[in-house]
């Protein structure tokens, strides 16, 4: 069975609800598709907390916001941070019934184009026919695992972070994470209260520092963005670096504070400065890790903390089809204009593979609404 829409929004997470948000308010026929917000409900643990405030939130129009739902249910922000993932996603909820967003639970297979059109087809069997399509795939498809570590580990011993949430099977186990930012120490904190016997947590750098992360200079500079789209494509590289570093400073040599006491434990071993340089399976079936320190340790499982890296065709749907051959890319990422489109006309990406031609910004939730007004106007004028 095939259907026809003016226009597609692909994705479920922040960016595409936001976008959802943008185009339900200015009346832009559309057709959702995504289970909402799948990736944060399946993807993460049930008991993370998410490195923010309340003084965000994912309506471009500032009116279903974060300190609005507070609101509702007679509470403060302080009451809700840091806030968890079961609140970020009972806001989500919230923010979805109050402009009538309503995604299809379907998965996108494959995307053609097909002249000026593009033809989707779907997991449950049926295709639409779309004159645009605008892509917000989130992180899913993006896990980093470093070239070593593909070969060194057996791999029925050894998850990425966006694999492993579900720590219940650990109980008892002895565990290595490799990788020392914030999702690492987290995962550790999670694993040990799930009764992991020992964790080990080996990381290149020093331990970052347990201090709050300043990102009140982000969200000005994010928020102007929506009127002058071209800002951060237009700087020279020195200032794009320097941008870059600094967002690197604060989101990755920084762990949030509430953690510190979280894995001060007895059962959790820190080794930074190091990295494994050996993975030998045991007869019983544990792994002896050596690291280049010299120090060993036998574990049962590995959890690679090793973050993302965007490479466009580790989309499947996109492969799948005929549009590889035509987007044009580069580093990973595909090239896109002041509005987001690619170099497929109408075909639209935002999320991390903004990043490279919008700034870092886009591979966090504060860009969420700065692309949701970018790409509803160029939407509404085409």
């Amino acid at each position: 069975m095939q259907t026809s829409t003016p226009l597609l929004l692909a994705g479920a997470g922040p960016f595409g609800l936001a976008l959802a948000a943008y185009l339900k308010h200015e009346k832009i026929e559309h057709t959702h598709i995504g289970s909402s917000m799948d990736y944060w409900k399946n993807y993460m643990p049930k008991k993370m907390f998410l490195r923010s405030a309340c003084d965000w939130h994912l309506d471009p129009f500032n009116e279903a916001t974060i300190l609005n739902y507070l609101d509702t249910l007679n509470l403060k922000p302080a009451d809700v941070e840091p806030l968890s993932l079961d609140f970020y996603l009972t806001y989500t909820e919230w923010l979805q019934q109050q402009k009538g967003i309503s995604p299809l639970p379907a998965h996108i297979t494959k995307i053609d184009q097909i002249e000026d059109r593009f033809s989707l087809s779907f997991d449950d069997g049926k295709s639409i026919m779309a004159n645009k399509v605008v892509l917000a795939v989130g992180l899913r498809y993006f896990k980093n695992i470093p070239e070593p570590y593909i070969s060194v580990f057996p791999q029925d011993k050894v998850h990425h972070t966006a694999e492993h949430v579900d720590f219940s099977g650990l109980k008892g186990k002895r565990v290595l994470i490799v990788g020392g930012r914030q999702s690492a120490f987290e995962w550790a904190a999670l694993i040990h209260e799930e009764g992991a016997k020992n964790i080990h947590m080996t990381y290149r750098h020093p331990t970052p520092s347990f201090e709050p992360s300043d990102w009140t200079w982000v969200n000005p500079m994010v928020e102007s963005m929506a009127d002058h789209p071209a800002w951060f494509r237009n700087l020279p590289q020195e200032e794009k670096d320097s941008i870059t570093k600094r967002m690197w400073g604060e989101g990755r040599l920084k762990l949030e504070p509430w953690l510190a006491k979280r894995i001060t434990q007895e059962t959790i071993h820190l080794h930074p400065q190091t990295q494994v340089v050996e993975c030998r399976e045991l007869p019983a079936g544990e792994l002896q890790i050596t690291l280049n320190d010299g120090s060993t340790m036998v574990i049962d499982h590995v959890i690679l903390a090793t973050g993302y890296k965007m490479d466009i065709t580790r989309i499947p749907f996109i492969m799948n089809g005929n549009l590889a051959s035509q987007l044009k890319t580069q580093n990973g990422f595909p090239m896109l204009d002041e509005s987001f489109q690619s170099s497929i006309p109408n075909l639209y990406f935002t999320g991390l593979p903004a990043a490279q031609d919008f700034g870092p910004f886009f591979g966090f939730t504060a860009a969420a609404n700065t692309s949701a007004k970018i790409i509803g106007r160029a939407l509404s004028m085409s």
